[in-house]
């Protein structure tokens, strides 16, 4: 694209020299314009002709002489294809013996120790149940398995403000340039990483290029806490395979409890939610986790043995969202608002009544709703909760 003409504004009554015309050219990784001035020219010293593309003051500018090093930085295929073309494999949660095999009774250890450990931190996170929602439904329009969101869990707990160390920053914990690769703004006016629904998109979009490099969820988890080109280094050492435990031994310890504490944290929250604030019971059958899901076929994706599809069937489980809830709501008032039909919603949420007879403040429930309301439902949470006490009261 040619823009016509570019003028200089003056800055505190300083006259500043007419820019010669320019090519404005886009770099789609992040979806933005990217306008090729001179590097002593502020975004808002610039004024463009009407009527051509106006480039937004928090666009990122480069001089000529950068723009080559900054493309080199880019993956060539970050930006995923049509989500609703692509298809991924399940997470492996603790019990899925087709994939941990002879490594599940370590697995099994291991979330034991997690619960025990790590149990009341869980708690506290789980009841941050808007976050999920907003991480869910953003997941779900990339077809990102929703389990995904525990990634953010262990990453930052949930906080746009954390910081690490190092620097990383935000609810997904970017380093600045991976930020601004896929689409953030990050300079000292504004940072998107602390933004939830900008920094998710973001996410779901890395998530989605480490997948096509690695076709592995446990790799992509490790991936993205030591980076793509670690992790490959790690496949390389360990003959080419692509497989978390083939190449453990070549990964940093801390990635390697990165990915064990993100299957933890995932197994926990959704098979064994219910036991987090009581505690597991003495005698709890771990063997109860154990499924046969063929995690290594497509043609199986979520269709391994767990509750809700017992219950319901596959097909009918693919339709359901669920949003944590807090507080006891109307379920008229629910299936009202998202125009379904109430026995349907009633018979989703079949142990509904249970959590809602026995509440205590601050228990959560694993609401099901319609995958295609979510929308509505997060912009009409807070008007079901009002409506809801109303009809209760």
């Amino acid at each position: 694209m040619q823009w016509k003409a570019i003028f200089c504004a003056t800055l505190l009554s300083f006259p500043l020299p007419v820019l010669a015309q320019q090519n404005a050219n886009k770099i789609t990784t992040d979806g933005r314009q990217i306008a090729l001035l001179d590097e002593n020219i502020k975004p808002e010293q610039v004024l463009i002709k009407p009527g051509t593309k106006v480039v937004s003051p928090d666009s990122l500018i480069v001089s000529k002489q950068r723009q080559t090093a900054l493309e080199a930085t880019v993956p060539p295929d970050i930006q995923p294809d049509d989500a609703s073309l692509k298809s991924y494999k399940p997470v492996p949660l603790v019990g899925q013996l087709a994939y941990y095999g002879n490594m599940n009774s370590y697995m099994v250890n291991y979330c034991a120790s997690y619960i025990n450990n790590f149990g009341r931190r869980l708690v506290a996170v789980s009841n941050k149940g808007e976050t999920f929602s907003t991480i869910e439904s953003i997941l779900a329009k990339h077809n990102i398995p929703k389990e995904l969101e525990y990634l953010a869990v262990i990453e930052s707990a949930l906080n746009g403000n954390a910081r690490s160390p190092v620097g990383a920053v935000g609810y997904w914990q970017f380093m600045s340039g991976t930020a601004r690769l896929f689409g953030l703004t990050v300079n000292r006016h504004r940072d998107d990483r602390r933004n939830l629904y900008k920094s998710t998109e973001a996410a779901a979009k890395y998530l989605s290029y480490l997948y096509d490099k690695f076709d592995d969820w446990l790799l992509v988890v490790a991936a993205y806490n030591c980076g793509g080109g670690r992790l490959q280094s790690a496949v390389d050492r360990a003959g080419g395979k692509k497989d978390f435990w083939a190449v453990k031994a070549y990964l940093p310890k801390e990635t390697q409890n990165h990915v064990l504490a993100f299957v933890a944290t995932a197994t926990i929250m959704e098979r064994l939610s219910q036991y987090l604030e009581p505690g597991l019971p003495d005698n709890f059958d771990w063997a109860s986790l154990n499924y046969n899901g063929e995690s290594n076929s497509s043609k199986n994706t979520g269709s391994f043995e767990r509750p809700l599809v017992k219950k319901f069937g596959i097909d009918e489980v693919k339709k359901m969202a669920l949003v944590r809830i807090d507080q006891p709501i109307n379920l008229q008032v629910l299936a009202s608002v998202l125009k379904e039909d109430p026995h349907v919603i009633g018979r989703w949420n079949y142990d509904y009544y249970e959590y809602s007879t026995h509440y205590k403040a601050g228990q959560t429930y694993n609401l099901r709703i319609p995958k295609d309301k979510l929308d509505t439902y997060i912009a009409q949470k807070a008007y079901i909760q009002v409506a809801s006490d109303k009809m209760n009261n």
